[in-house]
């Protein structure tokens, strides 16, 4: 963080005449049409390296453990490490690029993410590799931001909507692809690298999103000349750190002393922090997070909507994972293929979601979560009997649960978004993914914990396929629970996405 900060600190922000006064933001004309689909398409293909990224390496970490000789406590620091790092440095990202230029930072943080997905691939120890993921995280917290801050101050009102709703159709179907692409390119073992294409492939890629955007993005910052509040970004970090270590080490570490005061001094330094930030906002500062934007109905009820939404897909997805290939036996690539229909309900439904993000709002949000909580208890039934029900069961559950995701994902991030103020489109943003971070490991965290506790307290010898089944049962109903909750909750929400016309 310390290196990033000082390459930033370097760069010159717009002036004013006096420091912290607010400005409109500095920009282009918006821009639309087939100019504003390329640019939409390189923000969009680095959003998506980034949520495959967080998910692709668990179902490559058998591969990684046999080829390296790496224990599960480094597996899971694997893992660990790049939620970790991603989301500390979110809120702070998303605040650099309103204030440097958001371009310029999506860049940067994109040519950081391409270097170390390399050196991930070429890592020869676990610790190795878990260095290089916490520094991939940390550059994904760079770029990620940046792709809400460009679209809400760079595009035009009526392609506004549609590049957020693109973006919640990208978020959901990268929460399924990622457990897909990982099975195929670990079976496909490509020139022989094996679980090392599942990095190698974001080379290319980004180089790529690298030369197409620099002619296509524009750049856009805010036009204040206040200082960097490093001493708000420092909280918000040390904050977000501290809250989700123990809920990301819960299954090895378990519920400690040590991890509820590393819990509590996290709630302790965020509390810290939103106070700082209000006193700085007070005294015309920039703040990384202004908390006045929790004032805004749509932002403030729809980020607890999100932790609830997101919360389940991650944790629902990775004991599905464990239920088909260590209960019915399935390979990697196999395991991918039950998912597929996932992807495909998701892919048919998004169209519409993107069509109606704007205008149907609050309708779209609960008949997507409650179709998501149907396609649990459609899995439900053909699951608790204790036998493999066979791939077109398990598909026309998880088909109908893509057709809710690809509903309501494109409209959640639009609603939740589309009141924000033009400058402050980074730092929301960067709010936005780290509330989906801690909901999506909190809801891997504990229905991660009681998916192996209901596999192993069930059984006395070595776990079968009822003993996985009964456990991913419970997970089922938990889930369908969260998704009935989810959606009361999105009715508490504006009917339609109400746009800001400041910028």
């Amino acid at each position: 963080m310390a290196t990033i900060t000082v390459t930033l600190a370097g760069m010159t922000a717009p002036q004013t005449s006096r420091e912290g006064k607010r400005a409109p933001d500095a920009h282009p004309a918006p821009i639309s049409g087939a100019g504003a689909n390329v640019a939409l398409l390189v923000v969009l293909f680095g959003s998506f390296m980034d949520l495959v990224d967080a998910t692709i390496v668990t179902v490559a970490a058998p591969a990684i453990a046999r080829d390296m000789g790496a224990g599960d406590a480094q597996i899971q620091w694997t893992i660990a490490a790049y939620t970790l790092a991603l989301g500390a440095g979110l809120i702070t990202g998303g605040r650099f690029g309103d204030q440097f230029g958001r371009k310029r930072l999506f860049m940067i943080g994109l040519v950081g993410f391409m270097v170390t997905s390399a050196l991930c691939a070429l890592a020869v120890t676990p610790g190795m590799l878990i260095g290089m993921r916490a520094a991939q995280g940390l550059t994904a917290g760079i770029m990620v931001p940046q792709v809400f801050g460009v679209i809400r101050a760079s595009f035009a009102p009526a392609e506004r909507a549609k590049a957020f709703g693109a973006y919640g159709a990208v978020q959901g179907l990268a929460s399924v692809a990622g457990p897909l692409l990982g099975g195929l390119l670990v079976e496909a073992d490509l020139f022989d690298l094996g679980w090392r294409t599942i990095f190698w492939i974001n080379v290319p890629i980004s180089i790529l999103a690298l030369v197409v955007g620099a002619r296509v993005l524009p750049e856009s910052r805010s036009a204040s000349a206040a200082r960097l509040d490093l001493v708000g970004a420092l909280l918000a970090a040390s904050g977000i750190l501290l809250l989700m270590l123990p809920i990301i080490q819960t299954e090895t570490w378990g519920w400690t002393a040590a991890s509820y005061a590393l819990l509590a001094a996290g709630i302790i330094l965020l509390t810290i922090f939103l106070a700082y930030e209000r006193s700085l906002a007070g005294r015309g500062g920039e703040p990384v997070f202004d908390p006045a934007l929790l004032r805004i109905r749509a932002f403030a009820i729809g980020l607890s909507a999100s932790v609830l939404f997101f919360g389940g897909i991650g944790s629902f997805f990775l004991t599905l994972s464990v239920y088909l290939q260590l209960g019915t036996g399935r390979t990697a690539w196999e395991t991918g293929l039950v998912i597929l229909p996932y992807a495909l309900g998701s892919i048919i439904t998004s169209g519409l979601g993107v069509a109606l993000a704007a205008k149907a709002g609050r309708a779209l949000l609960v008949i997507g979560s409650l179709t998501i909580a149907a396609s649990q208890l459609v899995l439900l039934a053909v699951i608790r009997d204790g036998s493999d029900p066979g791939f077109w069961l398990l598909a026309l559950g998880l088909f109908i649960g893509g057709l809710g995701l690809g509903l309501a994902a494109p409209v959640l991030v639009n609603v939740v978004l589309a009141g924000i103020p033009g400058r402050n489109a980074g730092a929301a943003g960067g709010v936005l993914s780290t509330v989906n971070q801690i909901g999506g490991s909190i809801g891997i965290a504990v229905l991660g914990t009681i998916f192996f506790a209901a596999v192993t307290g069930s059984t006395t010898g070595a776990p079968g396929l009822a003993d996985y089944g009964h456990a991913l049962t419970i997970v089922l109903v938990v889930t369908a629970v969260l998704y009935l909750v989810a959606g009361l909750v999105m009715l508490a929400l504006p009917k339609n996405a109400a746009e800001r016309v400041d910028q």
